[in-house]
């Protein structure tokens, strides 16, 4: 306990109050060294690492095991960021309440779906029942052509059956999820409403975990994160309907059967950057080559020019808020991403991408400079 002096000066000589003065001083020096003997001992320090290191092996044990999990979260998230976004042109057409406004965007984005499933349901239907009875047969006189020429016999010996079935073993593996399609579609759709439902419950609820001084710094990292993504997602959305129209309107012109289902297929490959594009290219070339090898070329071109005006002239016009990523960077993150949870982590590995990057950049990068 400090020495009062301010309220009992008056009844003490003055050389009385100088030697308490110094009293006090000397007592308010001693303070640190009484903490720091408080200090923890080092077989205390050494049981609190323990401790540390321990609790987050077990959350990265936990991060790995359910990490499909955090990524159909994840897809939720997108899905409620879609109706979002479609709620609030909604409300600023018709000034319609937030409440109206969210119940249309869900209602009729599911009519539009059964609409355009009704309709293009037979012909698709058709489509790809003579796609998959003719590409077998495709494939086997590319091999046949393939063959004919010594760098392609080189190309064919290099995949045998080995090698084949390795490929196609590893391919499975790859384009496999937690549980199933259908299951993670269905629990995807589901977080979506729910996230659509009541989003202010669970960004609160996240906000509850940050430090009460940085609440204003998650807060803006949130929105910023949210604003990407609807970029993100608009650039996708728009990029996955011009793409489908240009591959299905120029394919039926050309003469390619089955030119609707290719133009659906280029359009959900969409969603892979840099991979999908050529991985929808060959079967559209495949089968133009059971015509004629210029038709392949033409094909092939077509392909080319229609990915080039969407991921140089449309894509960035949409996407002008969400930040600019690096492609290379983009490639690695879409194979660990892959390899970790198979088509879904390829889909997500570009907003995945973005959402880490914006966390660097506000957390640390911010800080240093």
């Amino acid at each position: 306990m400090h020495l009062t002096i301010a309220q009992n000066q008056n009844n003490y000589p003055k050389n009385v109050i100088i030697l308490l003065t110094e009293i006090n001083t000397m007592q308010k020096e001693k303070e640190p060294a009484e903490v720091v003997k408080k200090e923890l001992s080092y077989i205390q320090k050494v049981w609190h690492t323990i401790a540390i290191v321990a609790l987050l092996v077990g959350v990265i044990l936990i991060a790995r095991v359910a990490f499909n999990v955090l990524l159909m979260a994840l897809a939720g998230s997108l899905i409620a960021v879609y109706f979002h976004g479609f709620g609030d042109i909604i409300q600023r057409r018709t000034r319609l309440s937030r409440k109206f406004a969210m119940i249309i965007s869900v209602v009729s984005s599911f009519l539009i779906i059964g609409v355009l499933l009704w309709f293009m349901g037979t012909k698709v239907q058709v489509q790809i029942a003579q796609l998959s009875n003719s590409l077998p047969h495709t494939v086997s006189t590319f091999k046949a052509k393939l063959g004919q020429t010594p760098i392609g016999q080189k190309v064919l010996d290099s995949f045998s059956s080995g090698n084949s079935d390795k490929l196609m073993g590893t391919v499975q593996s790859f384009f496999s999820t937690s549980f199933g399609v259908l299951g993670d579609l269905y629990i995807i759709l589901f977080l979506g409403i729910f996230f659509t439902a009541s989003p202010s419950l669970y960004k609160n609820g996240i906000l509850l975990l940050v430090p009460r001084p940085k609440k204003e710094l998650g807060k803006h990292i949130m929105d910023r994160i949210s604003i990407s993504l609807k970029g993100w997602l608009k650039g996708m959305m728009v990029s996955i309907v011009l793409i489908t129209i240009l591959i299905s309107i120029t394919l039926s012109i050309i003469g390619i059967p089955v030119a609707m289902v290719l133009g659906l297929i280029t359009g959900i490959l969409e969603l892979i950057p840099n991979l999908g594009s050529l991985l929808a290219m060959i079967p559209g070339v495949l089968l133009a080559l059971t015509i004629s090898t210029n038709t392949a070329i033409l094909v092939a071109l077509v392909y080319i020019v229609a990915q080039t005006i969407t991921a140089n002239i449309v894509t960035p016009l949409i996407q002008k808020k969400i930040i600019n990523l690096p492609p290379a960077l983009t490639l690695i993150s879409q194979l660990i991403m892959g390899t970790l949870s198979g088509a879904l982590g390829i889909i997500l590995a570009v907003p995945l991408l973005a959402i880490v990057i914006i966390l660097v950049d506000e957390l640390y990068v911010k800080k240093i400079n």
